[in-house]
């Protein structure tokens, strides 16, 4: 046993089990309601959110894994079943011939702007009607915190994006064919 170790306390362990909580529970309310609304995982929603923020809507497949925090074998299998549903196709890089990108495709962005009210609907639901703004203010800190510590690089999604205004299917609707 190490006799160095640091127990919880002084309200940690509440704080730490609140967390896993929040992990356990909102992954699952987020996926019950995007497979059931839009026949989408919260991840698959994910992808087809960074793809709709990022110029051209298309990126590199290495630039995407890394993006969403995904294993490149892991955002390859999410990628061929969007790619079979016609949501998003990979291209070939022009630079790079090693390499593959993936783009959104228009079917994906109506995709996408038909399943974002009802998920932000349950965000709104589980997120912000049931915090202040000051708590959602030291929220945001926190996950700073916990994602610099995690993550200095700054890789993963929720950082790639923080700080831009009118994210699609966030702040603002997606644009679609028809609202372009």
């Amino acid at each position: 046993m190490d006799d160095d170790t640091r127990w919880l306390g002084g309200g940690e362990a509440d704080a730490w089990l609140g967390l896993v909580a929040v992990m356990e529970l909102l992954p699952v309310a987020l996926d019950s309601q995007l497979t059931r609304d839009a026949r989408l995982t919260f991840f698959e929603f994910l992808t087809l959110a960074q793809l709709a923020e990022v110029p051209e809507r298309e990126m590199r497949l290495t630039d995407l894994a890394a993006g969403t925090n995904a294993s490149l074998p892991r955002i390859s299998r999410v990628v061929a079943r969007l790619e079979r549903d016609g949501l998003i196709e990979r291209r070939h890089n022009e630079s790079d011939a090693r390499a593959r990108n993936v783009r959104l495709t228009e079917m994906g962005r109506d995709k996408l702007a038909e399943a974002s009210p009802r998920h932000i609907g349950l965000v709104n639901q589980h997120f912000t009607d049931v915090l202040s703004r000051e708590q959602i203010t030291q929220l945001t800190a926190i996950c700073d915190r916990i994602i610099g510590s995690l993550d200095p690089e700054r890789r993963v999604f929720a950082e790639t994006f923080r700080g831009r205004s009118g994210r699609p299917g966030l702040s603002r609707p997606v644009a679609t064919r028809e609202n372009d």
